[in-house]
Formats: structure tokens, sequence, C-alpha cells
């Protein structure tokens, strides 16, 4: 397999230097030598480069950038845009296609959007795709982004008032729709997408205002982005992005070693890292990423289901030993829990201790004891606690603790049994719900997109909605009658409260991001929160790159 693999990879290289020969050859640049050193995540204005080409690995094929069948948010950004910018994920979003947004009361807001934008075609963009993108989330199938529309929040009316104004009128209160909402959601071309009878299955090549212009996508070999001159930001200061598709680890690191790639898209693997440091050329970024290393609960099945249970396993998970032994101290223990510590929305009071003396307290009073001295405990009815954790074979980490998870979980009487399986096995019986514990990595959006955390009870990865829950039930009711932005935040420190002491989702870590490129062909990289430093702003002008971290 790794044969295969490694065979389709290197025929893909040849077709891209094929294609691309000339302007590799055209390729300059004003970066300093360096020593290796670990770098800093942002540059002055007068040290952006203008270069013709960059190459940066992709560890997934995201398919064509259809909105409706991937979330890969980084590409997708590259040639789509939002109402406002960078991202929900930090404090105060700036205006992006919209020049302005006016709370008129707590379900009203009037929009203003910029003139004299065009879409990769020529098309002119107007208020009519901001009406049309709007109405389509919400009344057409679901996607990534579409809750913001349909559920948390839930738009009622979308009016044009004139040919650059736009009035949302939501169903109730709605004091976050431009913190959240209009910095999360893409808008698309009405003249295109309205003809697209499934979304879903839409395959051309994506169109948008964005900053690139995707002009080739072949299928688990590569994309090819173009510069858009007529961006309304100015012109990129890369001309061509080339994104070779590599899924595999190790043979991403080794074109990055070999100067094959300019950049890998995936953070460098903490074995790696003192390696990759006294390269010359290669410098290693290191930002605080918005994901959680999480285990998935099936909170429907026995014991799963008793809130008491799930919280006896949180304590029963020594969190600094994993950190310390399997990431090499390259990630933060989750003793803050679930979501994000560094999440803007995320209350700072959280904590998930490791406490196995309680943990074992715990299943004591639910009556789940060892009966027959075997150290594993029983049910009342003599079943053992033999629970399944599944784990994708294409993930080390992962796997190395699911092994110091399965001691931990035998200290305190559980018989964890690991299941290590293909990414597309795993995949099925998530979808399917037909397992007990999955580990996996959640990301910004799941875990730092404050509207999110409520809609994953809604929509079954954190709990379901019809099924009862009456403590979060309520706490839902006056989080949606409460009509400041401060007043919700408050609410939602409650809800993440609740939900650490009764969790569905075990936070293991917080992983540390390390991202690795040649500085000897781009070194101006900048960091957004949540998206480390591969994003369209690093890629744009002084003006363009001041809104990355939403601060301009």
């Amino acid at each position: 397999m790794f044969i295969m693999k490694s065979k389709r990879f290197y025929l893909s290289c040849l077709l891209i230097a094929t294609i691309l020969v000339a302007g590799c050859s055209q390729k300059s640049n004003t970066a300093a030598n360096n020593s290796g050193d670990a770098a800093p995540a942002a540059t002055t204005n007068s040290e952006v480069q203008q270069i013709s080409q960059l190459t940066i690995a992709v560890p997934t094929d995201a398919g064509p950038l259809n909105i409706y069948s991937t979330s890969v948010d980084f590409m997708t950004d590259l040639v789509f845009d939002k109402l406002f910018g960078p991202s929900p994920y930090v404090d105060d979003p700036q205006p992006w296609l919209a020049e302005s947004a006016e709370q008129l009361d707590s379900f009203n807001w009037v929009v203003k959007i910029r003139s004299g934008i065009e879409w990769h075609d020529g098309t002119p963009f107007t208020a009519e795709d901001v009406k049309f993108t709007y109405e389509y989330y919400r009344d057409g199938p679901q996607n990534r982004h579409s809750h913001h529309v349909s559920d948390v929040p839930q738009i009622d009316t979308i009016e044009l008032l004139d040919e650059n104004t736009v009035q949302f009128t939501c169903a109730y209160a709605c004091p976050s729709l431009k913190t959240v909402t209009f910095a999360d959601l893409p808008i698309l071309a009405k003249h295109i997408w309205e003809k697209v009878e499934n979304p879903r299955k839409y395959t051309e090549l994506a169109v948008g205002t964005g900053p690139y212009k995707l002009i080739e996508y072949v299928p688990d070999q590569y994309y090819k982005f173009e510069a858009n001159e007529n961006f309304f930001m100015g012109k990129p200061v890369v001309d061509t992005l080339i994104m070779p598709i590599i899924k595999d680890q190790t043979a991403m690191f080794n074109s990055l070693r070999s100067g094959e790639i300019d950049a890998a898209a995936k953070s460098v693997p903490p074995e790696l890292l003192g390696s990759f440091s006294n390269l010359a050329d290669l410098k290693v970024t290191t930002t605080p990423e918005l994901t959680i290393a999480e285990i998935r609960t099936n909170y429907e099945r026995f014991p799963l289901n008793i809130h008491e249970f799930r919280n006896a396993l949180s304590l029963a998970i020594d969190r600094q030993t994993i950190t310390d032994i399997v990431l090499l101290g390259h990630a933060r223990p989750a003793f803050q829990g679930y979501p994000h510590p560094d999440s803007p929305w995320t209350n700072p009071d959280l904590s998930t201790p490791y406490d196995a003396d309680q943990s074992r307290s715990i299943m004591d009073s639910l009556k789940l004891i060892d009966r027959d001295g075997d150290g594993i405990r029983e049910s009342e009815d003599g079943k053992k606690l033999d629970i399944e954790l599944a784990v994708s074979s294409a993930e080390p980490t992962f796997i190395r603790t699911a092994e110091l998870l399965k001691e931990q979980f035998l200290d305190v009487g559980i018989n964890l049994k690991v299941e290590v399986m293909d990414a597309g096995t795993l995949s099925g019986i998530s979808s399917e719900r037909n397992f007990d514990l999955i580990i996996g990595n959640i990301g910004a959006h799941g875990v730092a997109d404050p509207d999110q955390f409520i809609m994953s009870h809604r929509a079954d990865y954190l709990w379901k909605k019809g099924l009862p829950y009456p403590e979060m039930d309520t706490l839902f009711e006056s989080w949606k009658a409460e009509t400041t932005i401060e007043g919700r935040k408050q609410i939602s420190f409650d809800m993440q409260e609740l939900f650490n002491r009764q969790p569905t989702s075990l936070a293991l870590f917080y992983p540390e991001q390390n991202w690795a490129y040649r500085s000897d062909e781009f070194d101006s990289w900048i960091e957004s929160p949540g998206y480390g430093i591969f994003h369209k702003y690093s890629l744009l002008n002084e003006e363009g790159r001041k809104i990355a971290t939403g601060k301009a």
C-alpha cells in the first residue's frame, strides 16, 4: 500500500513539475538567510515578499472546493469571501465584503456591502448574492455553515433595501449576528448556484470573489490557484499556488526536506521537530491552534448514557502523562475541558482534573463494582465494563494515546478494548453511531465558535435534538431569550460548566501546531486564530494582513 501511494505521489510531482517548470525557474524572493530557529509568526509590511509561485502540500483531497462537500476552511477561504473577516474566533471581526453592519434592535441588522467587486468569472458581486446565499443556506440542504441561518441563530427574512443594502430579521434575538454569523458564512454566486439542483454533488471548480482563482484540480493529485488581479483588497503577493495532495505524512515531510515543496499544511509531528529545526532554509513556526484532541462518546449506549459515568471516565484520564509521553510536551493537557480555552467565547474557569479515587467512588455509587475480583467492574446484572475505543490506523499519536488510556482506565476497573482501523471504516462507524468511544481531533469551528457549541447539542455530535436533557434545554431557552452578547456569553459559560460535569466529549489535550516551511522561498507568514499561518491573509498586502487578527 505504501509503495502504491509513493508512486502516485512522485507521479503527481512529476506532472506538476512538467506543468510549472517555467514558473519554478522564475521564483524570486527577498528573504534573508535564516538559521533554522523558530520563526516569529508575523512580519512588517516592508518585509512582505512578492513571488511568482509557492508549493504548499495539503494532507487531504478536499474536492473542487464545493462548500457543501468540504470543510477545509483555509482552502475554501482562498476562493470565497465572507461579509466580515477573518473568522468568529477573534474578538472583533472586521468588515470584508461588507462595508458596515448596523444592529437596529434585538432582531434586526442592516448590512451595506462594498461596491465594485467582481466574481472570478467577471460577473458583478451584488447584494442579491448575499440575499441568495443566506436564503440558500437556510432553505436548502444543510452544510457546515448553514445552521448559522436555519437554527442557531434563525433568520426569518432577508430583504433587499437597495442595490447595496440587505436587512436581516431573526426569529429570536441575534446579538452576535455580526461577530459570528457574518464572519463564518462564505458568500455564493447567485448566477451559478441558483442553477444547481443538488449542491452536494456539484463538481465544477469553485468560483468566488476571493484572492485566488481555482484553475485546476486533479483528484488525489493537486490543486492550482492563480492570483485574482482584480481582488478588491489588492492583488495577492504570490502569483501561483500549487497544492499537491500528499496524504502520507512521511512522504510529505521528506518532500519538504528535499525542496520538492515549499511548505506543509500539516503540523510537524513532535518526533520530527528536532531534525527540522536544524535544517538550513527551513523554519518552524509554532501557533496555539484552536483544536482539541478528544474522545467522542456514544451517549446512547450503556453505561455511557449515564451522566455520572462519563464524568468518572473524564476523572480517570491522566492528561499530563499523555501529553508528556505521547506529545513530548508539545501540547497542553486539556485541564480546562471543552470548548477550547483560547476562544474568546470560552468560560475561563472550566476544570477537568485527574482524580482516579473520585472516579472509582462515582462508579461505586452507580453500583458498577468488581464482583468477581478480576479487576474489572461489572454492572448489577453481571455485565463486565468492556468498552471499545476506535482509533485511526493513520494517526500514530492517537494509537499511542489509546495504549496509555487502556492502562489508565484499567486502573479504575474498566476494560478498554482498542480497535485500530482504517480511516474509511472509522468514518463509517462514526456516521452510523456504531461505536462506544472514538479518538479524533475537532477543529476551531467545533470548539471556538459559540453558536456551534450549542448547535452540536442539537445535531448528534455532543447531544441529539429531541433526546431528553432538561438542564441543557432550560439553559438553551434562556440563551435564546437573552438580547446582549455579554448576557449570551454568561449563559454559554453555564452550559459549558454543565457539559464538563457530564461530558459527551472527553477533552484530552490541546495540540500545539508546528508549521514548517522553506523560508528561502517565502517568509512572510502571519498567524490568524484557528488557522495557524496557512490562510489567505498571509498572502495579501499590508491592508489585508491587518484583518488576520480581527484588530485592524
